[in-house]
Order: structure tokens, then sequence, then C-alpha cells
């Protein structure tokens, strides 16, 4: 008993000469009234702001933008006038501050990622709000970024075609130091799908390709128009060059068939729709011509017919 408040007024002491060395008493009160005089004004100022934002903009993302915006501004404003009222403080505490600032960094690594990280994606700017992106395992659109990690909705998964699970998945921001980091939409927002078609051997292919080739002009050539001019927006920034824009139907042999594969540039988010309507034409294209037939992976049994006669003799 005695031993711990014998501690304790070591501490209390230690800790009053601390104090004792940022000013006398009456300047640290008066540094402490100040800064919270600060921090009250401005957060009043951010809800007055945010209270008059909400009345005359009614475009979410642009709302978002604009609750970002101002969080960050008024806690850089915060830290700037706080961080005036105490400088004259702060050579007083140097050495204190150096003591154990190697302790918080190891204490706090992983935030000091994150943070990193966040400084990372305001600076570089690898995707935005609203972009779909890959890192890792984790596909989906991002609906926020925050000091210590951004969200997504996420997309695929047990999910067929790029659609969403329903799922909001928080992620670290020092993932995106750490991880591979796919952008579907930064510089050129068009993905080349893929609709593989495959017929019987018995079918005619030179007819069935002419079909595709039909079909993929008219539901997917038109998905690929502005293609084009982003390609040539997005080869000013990185090296983007695509000889060929149009759909093309390519042919192959597999094991059950001819495999005859739609091919074309089609916007992220219309993949499903677009492979949809591809499909149903093709169902019922082929439903007019009996030489072509889809194939799937069957079994043939031959039965040998009986000789008719005598058995051979010896």
């Amino acid at each position: 008993m005695f031993a711990f408040r014998g501690v304790r007024r070591y501490i209390l002491s230690r800790m009053k000469a601390f104090l004792q060395q940022l000013g006398s008493w009456p300047i640290l009160y008066s540094r402490l009234f100040t800064s919270l005089v600060v921090l009250v004004g401005l957060l009043l100022i951010r809800r007055l702001v945010w209270s008059l934002a909400k009345r005359h903009i009614e475009d979410p993302a642009r709302l978002y933008r604009w609750r970002r915006s101002l969080a960050y501004g008024t806690s850089v404003l915060a830290i700037i006038l706080v961080g005036r009222i105490w400088i004259e403080g702060l050579g007083s505490i140097v050495t204190f501050l150096g003591l154990i600032s190697a302790g918080i960094a190891v204490a706090m690594h992983d935030t000091i990622a994150n943070i990193a990280g966040w400084a990372f994606i305001l600076w570089r700017r690898p995707f935005k709000v609203g972009d779909r992106i890959q890192i890792g395992e984790v596909k989906g659109d991002v609906i926020d970024i925050s000091l210590f990690q951004f969200s997504m909705i996420e997309v695929g998964n047990w999910v067929s075609a790029d659609q969403s699970t329903g799922r909001i998945v928080h992620v670290p921001n020092s993932k995106v130091l750490r991880e591979t980091l796919a952008n579907y939409e930064l510089g050129f927002a068009y993905v080349w799908h893929e609709v593989p078609v495959l017929i019987t051997f018995e079918s005619d292919w030179r007819k069935a390709k002419g079909v595709l080739k039909e079909i993929a002009a008219a539901k997917a050539e038109p998905l690929s128009q502005g293609a084009a001019e982003q390609i040539r927006r997005a080869a000013m920034r990185y090296l983007i060059y695509f000889d060929k824009l149009t759909p093309i139907v390519y042919t192959t042999v597999k094991d059950s068939g001819v495999l005859l594969t739609i091919r074309y540039i089609v916007k992220p988010r219309q993949r499903r729709g677009s492979e949809e309507a591809i499909w149903e034409a093709i169902l019922d294209e082929f439903a007019k011509h009996d030489d072509i037939t889809l194939a799937y992976p069957t079994t043939r049994f031959y039965q040998e017919q009986p000789r008719e006669g005598p058995p051979p003799g010896p």
C-alpha cells in the first residue's frame, strides 16, 4: 500500500514537472481554453456548411464529395490553428516526444500504414468513389474512402457475372501498398468479354459462324461506341493500343465439337446484360437451322450386329 502511494506521488510529481515546463498554469489554462474554443467553432462551422449543402445539393455523389471535403478541410484547419496555439510550448517537449516516438511507431504500425495508404490514395488516385476495382481476392464498387479504410459493395463471389452480392466489404488502406490493385474504369472504362458457343462436329460450322457474326454486329458492336475516343485519351498516359475494336468470332476445335467464341468490348457493368441479349439471339437463330446444333458432353455406344448364317467352321 505504501509502495503504491509512493509510485503515485512520483508519477504525479513527474507530470506536474512536465506541465510546468509548458509554462505557468495561467498560460496553460489559456491555451487549453483557446484550443477548445477553436475546436468548437470549427465544429459549428462544419455543421452549418453541411446543413446548407444538404439543402441545395440533391445529387448523392456531389453531396458525398462535399461531406468528405468538408471533413478533411476542417480537420487540417484544426491541426494548423491548434498547432499555432501550442507552438511556443512544443520546444520544451521535443525530447519527450523523441523518447516515445519509437514506441508509438511500433505499437501503431498498422494504423500508420493505413494513414500512409490513405495519403497514397489521395495523391496517386489509383481509384475514386464509384470505381469498380479488385484488390487481392476482393472485387467491388468503391462507396467510401476514409482515413483508415475504404469500403466497397462486393460484386462476383458466389453471384454469377459481375453483379452485386449486397455485402459491404471494408478494406484497410494499407492494402493498396501491399496487394495487386486492378481498376476496371481508370483510363479505359471498357473490358473485353467473350461468349463461347460450342456446336457439334456434324453442324455446318461455317454457317454458324456467319450467324454469330451477324448477332455480334447487331448486339455487341453498339456497346463499343466511345471506346476509340477513350483509347486515344488513355494513350496520352498509358501505353494502351488496340488494333481492332469491332466484335470478332474465333474458331477452335474442342473434344465435344467446334467452339465459336464471340469476343467484343463492353463496359464492365454491362457484361451480364449484353451476354444475355447475345445468347437469346443465338438460341432464336439456331432454332431456325436444322444443320446447326449446340454441343454438350455425350457418350455414344455402338453395338455390333450379329452375322447371318452358320458360324464359321474350325
